[in-house]
């Protein structure tokens, strides 16, 4: 088994001393678990303005990025997590996250939290599964 770090200079770099990402390979497998995304441009360094939905594309967006450094697409998902700073934001958070996947959907928890970084309404973490390379 083998491990390594990703950085994709498409999505926001880490906010603290975590990686955006880690390719584990273990057997015939590539697993890829993400740190969670918030909405942050990762050009301004900034949460998008628009609300949840904006947010949400661009948490997808930033995710979409990390996915894509280690190889790996929103098809390959197999567990996604969700956190909202507010339940009543769930209707406007998934019809922008439905847009994102195909059936079969990867199997999901969203859950209420506290507080996010730099004020954010959501966060999404995923794990990706493909066959190694």
């Amino acid at each position: 088994m083998s491990r390594s770090a990703v950085a994709s200079p498409d999505a926001p770099k880490a906010l603290g001393p975590y990686s955006q990402a880690q390719v584990v390979l273990s057997g015939p497998l590539r697993l890829v678990h993400t740190s969670g995304q918030v909405g942050l441009d990762p050009r301004k360094n900034e949460i998008v303005e628009g609300g949840v939905a904006a947010e949400t594309k661009q948490v997808l967006a930033n995710l979409e990025a990390v996915l894509a450094a280690s190889g790996c697409t929103f098809a390959d998902v197999v567990k996604t997590t969700v956190f909202l700073t507010d339940m009543a934001d769930f209707d406007a958070m998934n019809k922008v996250y439905g847009q994102a996947f195909t059936d079969p959907f990867p199997a999901r928890s969203t859950v209420a939290v506290a507080g996010l970084p730099k004020n954010a309404r959501v966060e999404i973490e995923v794990v990706a599964v493909r066959p190694g390379l």
